[in-house]
């Protein structure tokens, strides 16, 4: 277990911290909008074994992309392991509050850029949204998230990958951070660190899929 904390940290950190690399999080949790009543009301729907905790499936029930296709279940799976404070694989009443409020307010800022309201992000929509977080990438590296993100290769990106999408950045950037000390967006590390830093992710997110 111990080999995964630097990057479950780094997880649970995405919570707390920016999505830009060194900017503000647009979609910054603040709990006070909710409504507990109603919520609590929903949480009960969605539990659907009554057990007071809501698994990934449960969730990805509940949760739409706004196409007919079901909730993408990494998308689940990543948004349960960055609430699941005690690690069981399931969220109970107040990390469920506080994830619905995380999807809500993703769910305006997605809207934000998806600036033809087509329901789903373009690559120019994807540069400016990522722009605005305080990234700095080259086109073809926006054509590469693309290809990862576009599971209906029609060349947008759907509301649950633009979620997963920004995550995943988010924790690259965090782990990246740690070696970057001075902040430069520059890293001097050995070949044997690299390699440390991919398989910790590599089996950090496998183990999240299962």
């Amino acid at each position: 277990m111990s080999f995964f904390k630097p990057i479950l940290h780094n997880i649970q950190k995405v919570v707390q911290t920016s999505i830009p690399t060194y900017n503000s999080n647009p979609a910054a949790t603040s709990m006070g909008s909710v409504d507990r009543q109603w919520l609590w009301n929903v949480f009960q729907r969605v539990d659907a074994d009554c057990s007071g905790q809501i698994t990934a499936s449960e969730l990805q029930s509940a949760l739409s992309n706004g196409t007919w296709q079901p909730f993408n279940s990494e998308t689940v799976r990543l948004l349960i392991s960055m609430f699941d404070r005690n690690g069981d694989g399931t969220v109970n009443f107040d990390e469920f509050a506080a994830l619905w409020q995380y999807i809500t307010d993703w769910t305006n800022t997605f809207r934000s850029f998806d600036q033809d309201n087509s329901g789903n992000i373009d690559k120019n929509e994807l540069m400016t949204a990522l722009t605005t977080f305080g990234y700095r990438f080259s086109p073809q590296f926006y054509e590469l998230l693309l290809r990862k993100f576009d599971r209906t290769a029609t060349g947008h990106v759907n509301f649950d990958d633009f979620i997963q999408l920004c995550i995943v950045l988010q924790i690259l950037t965090a782990a990246f951070r740690e070696k970057d000390t001075d902040l430069d967006g520059w890293v001097n590390i050995s070949y044997e660190q690299f390699l440390t830093m991919v398989f910790q992710l590599r089996m950090c997110w496998h183990r999240m899929k299962e």
